[in-house]
């Protein structure tokens, strides 16, 4: 009798406790379970006692079985009642707070770049990705058969059937211009601004360009540019050193050391890449920079005379400056970052990582 009391006592306690149906059940099945259940073992404990004390403990032990059902039943029944139903909001919880979203780092940068040149006069100008090959190509002198053209593996834009594979319209020079193709740079836009307004010039075009390229850690066959553009009497190569040396220690906001390396492109005469000190190690030389101490930022040069002519400006009159920088390597340069593909996988965890 004392164990089915002592049975009885543990019960009520641990009922007591029991604050969720999932609990309540468990009680069930610690009590009630017909192999291992504490009441079950209690009523097959029965049959070894003494002959005289069966009827007694028996009758006891199922009635301890029965009042134990009895207060499951109603516990789990209580319990169920007050659930919200499926579905509702228990206003009991602690509060969360959303997500907060943030600015693409790519959106940051370029914007960080308009704001630059627009404090130093240029206007931003947009245009169309979808391209002729008279602005993409010839009018910035790369003719057909051009071998600058090999450089950018263009995506060009299957021909309809029944057509003679020109849009039907000629540039300044009666040059016809093929089918469109996925521009290659925004370097057009400096050609269509030119064609429809006369000097003085002085524009950036940002802007996503395309080309075929594999998608690895430092290329991707979409990526963003920003071309400059300056014409004007008078316009030298010092101002072209002034602006782009200004422009770098804005844009990295301290004093830097930058330097011209001579190159070549077909759209400007003298042509030179624009260097910037490393600023992992301070220009004495890392893995980032290759032990040069030099990191290279963009391309620019004067403008070329064929250019002027194909847009009808007056050569002899006129000089300007170009020139050319993908977003995406100055945000990896800005951002420490050393994988261009981070920029495009959405992953959150990067994203809230980059300074707004």
């Amino acid at each position: 009798m004392s164990l089915i009391d002592q049975l009885r006592e543990e019960f009520q306690q641990a009922l007591t406790s029991a604050g969720t149906v999932a609990e309540v059940r468990a009680l069930r099945d610690q009590f009630l379970s017909r192999k291992q259940g504490r009441v079950t073992q209690l009523l097959k404990a029965v049959g070894t006692a003494p002959a005289e004390e069966r009827r007694a403990l028996g009758s006891q032990a199922n009635a301890l079985k029965q009042e134990i059902e009895v207060a499951l039943d109603a516990r789990e029944a209580g319990l169920a009642a007050d659930a919200p139903p499926p579905g509702a909001v228990d206003v009991t919880l602690p509060g969360r707070f959303p997500a907060a979203g943030r600015r693409h780092p790519l959106t940051l940068v370029r914007e960080r770049i308009e704001d630059i040149f627009l404090g130093m006069g240029y206007q931003v100008i947009d245009g169309p990705e979808l391209e002729d090959d008279w602005h993409n190509f010839e009018a910035l002198n790369m003719p057909a058969e051009h071998p600058a053209r090999d450089m950018q593996d263009t995506l060009y834009l299957a021909t309809p059937v029944g057509t003679t594979g020109t849009t039907g319209s000629t540039g300044a020079t009666g040059t016809p211009r093929p089918a469109t193709l996925l521009r290659t740079h925004t370097s057009g836009m400096q050609i269509r601004y030119m064609e429809a307004h006369k000097p003085p010039v002085r524009i950036i075009a940002p802007g996503r360009v395309y080309r075929r390229d594999n998608f690895d850690a430092t290329h991707t066959p979409m990526f963003t540019q920003v071309e400059g553009l300056v014409v004007d009497e008078g316009i030298s190569l010092g101002d072209l050193k002034g602006t782009l040396n200004s422009f770098a220690e804005r844009f990295f906001d301290r004093e830097i050391r930058t330097r011209f390396r001579p190159s070549f492109f077909p759209y400007t005469e003298p042509s030179a890449e624009l260097d910037v000190e490393c600023q992992g190690c301070n220009g004495a030389g890392c893995a980032l920079c290759k032990q040069t101490g030099w990191i290279e930022v963009l391309g620019c040069g004067m403008v070329h005379p064929a250019v002027f002519e194909a847009v009808g400006y007056d050569a002899d009159r006129y000089t300007g400056f170009a020139f050319g920088v993908g977003i995406e390597r100055l945000a990896l340069r800005l951002y420490g970052i050393d994988d261009i593909r981070m920029f495009y996988e959405n992953d959150t965890r990067f994203l809230s990582q980059v300074p707004l």
